[in-house]
């Protein structure tokens, strides 16, 4: 695949296809990290790491859901 350098303000941008974003699993505004040589960059995608307390409200969100999911799926029938 071709790809052409854009002139994007002081920068230079290359597009990624839509379908390899998908391939990849990538979406507009994740991160990602490029590995740059003399020949070539990789790009590849950087998993978000969670801090203490956004893990600490997951655990307990995921609790909240397993413990209340037949009440949960209950009111959303209503």
């Amino acid at each position: 695949m071709t790809q052409k350098v854009l002139k994007v303000g002081s920068s230079a941008a290359v597009t990624i296809p839509k379908k390899s974003l998908v391939d990849l699993g990538l979406k507009i505004g994740d991160h990602v990290r490029l590995k740059i040589t003399k020949k070539s960059v990789t790009i590849t995608p950087v998993k978000a790491q969670l801090s203490r307390e956004d893990e600490k409200v997951l655990k307990l969100t995921l609790n909240f859901i397993g413990r209340y999911r037949k009440d949960l799926e209950a009111l959303a029938r209503q």
